[in-house]
């Protein structure tokens, strides 16, 4: 008897040890089965993509966030002190799957590592990874450095302007003419016709010949804040948003839309209290814009809170809510969302893996 058993157990150890190695060495194959991503180069990501790719894709994007059809998480950020081995920098992590789309899109933006100018090289870099929405495997690994991410916040800006200004209001300036200025100003030539006017301590006329030249349509630079102000009917702010940039007197009467871009961190405010406080104020997303937006500054201050938001900007592409009723200030604070992300990460995607 005990001779039998002991042959039955031995076989029982032999069939489990056979059965968990079959399950290893099957679950083995099946992870090796995913193909490794696809890697596109920054040269490849700039000479494929351009503003006008994002613009419907981040649109439709706002409408499903409005509908609650899109998941974004809250952007984690991580900072990198200054020491003798690393730093200064920060690094920002934002992502997003819109509901019904066979994509979702992960992206790691590294910002103001400025040491690195003494490297010769740029202060930023980032990546998009795109992942397959059915099977969860990664299918590339977009070298962007920004690029994207300026494409996608260019697209936001056009549909802000879509919705939130009518053609009669023809002056766009731009306080700030960096890289996203360039599509800003390119999103907005897609929305309609423009006159421009720029303002900047640096590169101001640079950008106006460039944008002149490449849209065809008139640009001049203000010699202040104040006058770009005074002419302007629209205004696109992204500035690194150390300081506020414009005030309340220097903005026309009969109404104006501000579309502001600059403060995507705890630490920064393009637009004074009482320029938010008087305007109909619409976020990209209120949960971040009350934490890393314009929104955080007036609420730190005590003169507006949450409640005060008069829409998210999906619920004004979606329809639910009319954009300008009059001769309104408006504010318009694009943090940038994992919706925008997830977007232009399906168009780059669909786009490029066809090469």
């Amino acid at each position: 008897m005990i001779s039998s058993i002991l042959q039955k157990t031995t076989r029982r150890g032999l069939l489990t040890q056979s059965f968990r190695s079959n399950v290893i060495n099957t679950t083995s194959r099946s992870l090796s089965g995913f193909p490794a991503p696809r890697l596109f180069d920054y040269k490849t990501v700039t000479a494929n993509l351009n503003v006008g790719d994002a613009i419907e894709s981040v649109e439709n994007a706002f409408a499903a966030l409005a509908r609650g059809q899109v998941d974004v998480p809250m952007p984690m950020h991580i900072g990198v002190e200054e020491t003798s081995a690393a730093g200064p920098g920060d690094c920002h992590i934002k992502g997003g799957y819109v509901s019904g789309t066979p994509t979702f899109t992960v992206k790691l933006a590294c910002v103001s590592f400025y040491k690195n100018i003494e490297k010769g090289l740029p202060p930023g870099s980032g990546i998009f990874i795109v992942v397959n929405a059915v099977t969860g495997a990664p299918l590339a690994v977009f070298q962007e450095n920004r690029f994207m991410t300026d494409l996608r916040t260019g697209a936001a800006g056009a549909v802000a302007m879509k919705y939130c200004t009518v053609p009669e209001q023809d002056v766009v300036g731009f306080i700030g003419t960096g890289a996203i200025a360039r599509n800003m100003a390119r999103a907005a030539g897609a929305v309609r016709p423009f006159k421009g006017v720029a303002y900047a301590h640096a590169g101001a006329e640079e950008f106006c010949k460039e944008m002149e030249a490449e849209l065809g349509m008139p640009f001049i630079v203000a010699s202040s804040a104040e006058e770009l102000c005074g002419k302007s009917d629209i205004l696109f702010t992204q500035t690194p948003g150390g300081d506020t940039v414009l005030k309340k007197e220097w903005l026309k009467e009969d109404g104006v839309t501000i579309i502001a871009s600059g403060s995507d961190q705890p630490t920064k405010q393009e637009i004074p209290n009482d320029v938010l406080k008087a305007s109909k104020y619409i976020s990209d997303l209120t949960k971040q814009t009350s934490k890393v937006g314009e929104l955080r500054g007036a609420i730190q201050a005590g003169v507006m809170t949450t409640d005060d938001v008069y829409a998210e900007l999906g619920e004004i592409v979606s329809g639910s809510k009319p954009g300008r009723e009059g001769n309104e200030i408006i504010v318009v604070d694009l943090t940038g969302t994992g919706a925008q992300d997830a977007a232009i990460g399906q168009v780059a995607w669909d786009k490029l893996s066809q090469l």
